[in-house]
């Protein structure tokens, strides 16, 4: 039997190949900027940046004003996606590129156990074991570091907020296809800038700091990928079940690999792609059994 998506999933699968390729730029810049500007200066200006870029396109479209329901949804998303895409970019600044995205993959099984809580969901025997295969995936790729000697207390916290994301992330997952159903990309893409803006804005007169020129152009860089990466998936979830683009997030991993290697000289370690593997086989049980809940990774990174 043939594994490809069937041919009404061909195109919204690949438009999803394509977000994930952009938004790994978009991760690898921000490394970049993070390392240069502090995690806060390197996110603020990319979303002032970003809400110029979303605000030109949504009020260019003559888009309709969102309802009330999307609104809510969008304010929710983008106040705690802020803080999930600082730990992220604040871990992978201090742990490899690859590593970081391994780790963040884990996100999706903590949903299963937040959908029993919050939507009163059953977890399934298929649900523990695709759990123990994460937990243990995040273990193989702690002890490989550990046991080759490179750990100390900043790449620790990098893990930790990296992990920190992942459960922040988990429960945008909750609301993801929710949010795909009632609102365009353009208007998913700029409420969640406009309210990411608000929320790490209110700490603008005590943290930022204007950079200098020379960064404009990265800044500007990564706004624009994450702004079309997040319009590429927000519109292909819209248009095929999570089931079928699953797949499609784990190459991220591959992306990063080649771009930490090119760009920060990073190497990955055989523990890393094995924990990885383990994490990766924990999901697609996962999202065989909750195609609803088990959605993407990469795109509330805003």
């Amino acid at each position: 039997m043939s594994s490809n998506p069937p041919p009404s999933a061909a195109i919204p699968f690949a438009v999803a190949c394509l977000g994930i390729a952009l938004f790994s730029v978009m991760d690898a810049a921000m490394k970049g900027l993070t390392i240069e500007l502090g995690v806060y200066n390197a996110m603020i200006w990319r979303l002032a940046c970003g809400f110029v870029i979303g605000g030109i396109a949504f009020f260019g479209m003559r888009s309709p004003w969102p309802s009330k329901p999307a609104m809510r949804l969008h304010m929710i998303r983008g106040c705690i996606g802020a803080v999930m895409a600082m730990t992220f970019f604040w871990g992978i600044a201090r742990v490899p590129l690859a590593e970081g995205i391994a780790l963040s993959f884990i996100a999706p099984l903590i949903t299963l156990y937040l959908a029993a809580v919050i939507l009163g969901e059953t977890i399934s025997r298929a649900a523990m074991i695709a759990s123990i295969l994460g937990i243990g995936g995040v273990a193989v790729i702690l002890a490989g570091r550990i046991g080759g000697g490179i750990w100390n207390d900043e790449i620790m916290m990098g893990v930790l907020s990296i992990l920190i994301s992942a459960l922040l992330y988990s429960y945008n997952l909750i609301l993801q296809r929710q949010q795909a159903q009632i609102a365009s990309p353009v208007e998913i893409a700029f409420f969640q800038n406009v309210f990411a803006s608000i929320s790490l804005g209110m700490f603008a007169p005590f943290l930022a700091i204007v950079p200098s020129s020379e960064h404009a152009p990265m800044i500007i860089l990564s706004a624009a990928l994450a702004f079309v990466s997040l319009l590429l998936l927000s519109w292909a979830y819209a248009r095929a079940e999570a089931q079928v683009l699953v797949p499609v997030e784990y190459t991220a991993f591959i992306w990063a690999a080649i771009l930490g290697w090119m760009v920060f000289d990073e190497a990955v370690t055989p523990a890393t792609i094995l924990g990885t593997v383990l994490i990766v086989a924990g999901c697609i049980i996962a999202a065989r059994q909750k195609p609803a809940v088990v959605a993407h990774i990469e795109t509330t990174a805003i």
